[in-house]
């Protein structure tokens, strides 16, 4: 008969104590002219000949914000008639250059001050611009009916539009140009796109009615 023994006990080797391991360092953020080595980070946006009255009005507009907010510099070159942007040393993100260069070009572009600065506080936001031209060829009279039609009495149509999309338009000779986010560029797009190929006003106006209320359900 085998013997009935208990068990040999496991012979279990401890773990080893973790080392104390220093505490984790923190960093704070890089600011913008630390990111680029020192270097100072320049943008040049030029001023087309008919928005060089404007500009000297709404000067005061587009340079608070930019200076005093997103706390770069600002400067209007006479000479080169341009406006020139450049980084300082407590910009807080390298972004803010970018996002102030697209500000001052959506005003060049004729969007009102006001519209125009929703890039600087908004990240979602683009400006698409095309003309009338890439979507279907048109001379003379049937141009003008083209451009009357976007338009609308009053800027009837344009306003709807906007409204209906929450997007602002600039209708600029036989250029189009759509501020907004995304996906509303995209509708307010397309109904300019249909205008221009000949859809009455009153079609436009129930596609887009039935587009919007999607939007508001969708958010």
């Amino acid at each position: 008969m085998e013997s009935l023994q208990p068990p040999a006990s496991m012979d279990v080797e401890a773990a080893p104590a973790e080392p104390n391991l220093p505490a984790k360092p923190l960093f704070a953020p890089l600011k913008a002219h630390e990111m680029s080595d020192g270097r100072v980070q320049f943008r040049k946006v030029s001023v087309p000949p008919h928005r060089y009255s404007p500009l000297k009005k709404s000067w005061m507009d587009i340079y608070t914000p930019v200076y005093e907010h997103m706390k770069i510099d600002i400067r209007m070159n006479l000479k080169a008639r341009k406006v020139e942007l450049k980084t300082r040393r407590d910009t807080p993100d390298v972004s803010n250059l970018q996002k102030c260069a697209d500000f001052v070009q959506a005003y060049m572009l004729g969007f009102d001050v006001p519209d125009a600065v929703a890039l600087l506080r908004l990240d979602e936001l683009y400006v698409e611009s095309f003309e009338i031209k890439d979507v279907k060829t048109l001379r003379g009279e049937h141009l003008s009916r083209a451009i009357g039609r976007l338009s609308g009495k009053g800027g009837k149509t344009k306003f709807a539009i906007e409204n209906a999309t929450k997007t602002r338009i600039v209708i600029a000779d036989s250029k189009i140009h759509i501020l907004g986010s995304f996906a509303n560029i995209k509708i307010a797009r397309d109904s300019l796109c249909s205008l221009i190929l000949g859809s009455p006003a009153g079609k436009v106006y129930s596609k887009l009615r039935a587009v919007s209320a999607r939007l508001a359900e969708r958010f």
